[in-house]
């Protein structure tokens, strides 16, 4: 079940989901508006890193589902989006390629992403713990960290 505007604020005011700063402007009808922690302009066929000005702390029966605001989608961004598990604390690393053949800017706090929460049917067992998890700002890939010994051992 994707929970709608009234069931996120109530989580968000009983603090058993975390978006910091909250502000009740971001808030949809089916999830909330995300916005960029920076100002970056993203050149024709460039492809670059953005975090989100939000924090988010997911309990362990929510995951988070990301989509790029359709304006951007419009202008030619593509946005490389990942489901958010349960568990994951932190702000959110987004990759986005400029497909048109003009610049986009994002200014900082414009919103450029919303978030919809999704209601698992039971708690996870195994809650997000990962790599990424406290995330501040844009975090490039951890792939070939010290944490992936998963080829080498192939």
């Amino acid at each position: 079940m994707i929970l709608p505007d009234l069931k996120i604020k109530k989580m968000v005011e009983n603090r058993e989901l975390i978006i910091s700063p909250f502000e009740i402007k971001c808030l949809n009808p089916a999830g909330y508006d995300l916005r960029s922690n920076m100002s970056i302009l993203i050149s024709s066929k460039e492809q670059k890193l953005i975090s989100t000005l939000e924090r988010v702390e997911l309990p362990s029966n929510i995951a988070g589902f990301l989509n790029l605001r359709s304006s951007f989608i419009r202008e030619g961004l593509i946005a490389g989006l990942a489901l958010v598990d349960p568990g994951f604390k932190g702000q959110l690393t987004i990759s986005l390629f400029n497909a048109s053949s003009n610049e986009v800017k994002i200014y900082q706090g414009e919103p450029f992403l919303q978030i919809s929460f999704i209601q698992l049917l039971e708690k996870a067992e195994k809650p997000y713990s990962g790599r990424y998890q406290n995330s501040k700002g844009v975090t490039k890939s951890l792939r070939h960290g010290k944490t992936n010994n998963f080829y080498l051992s192939m």
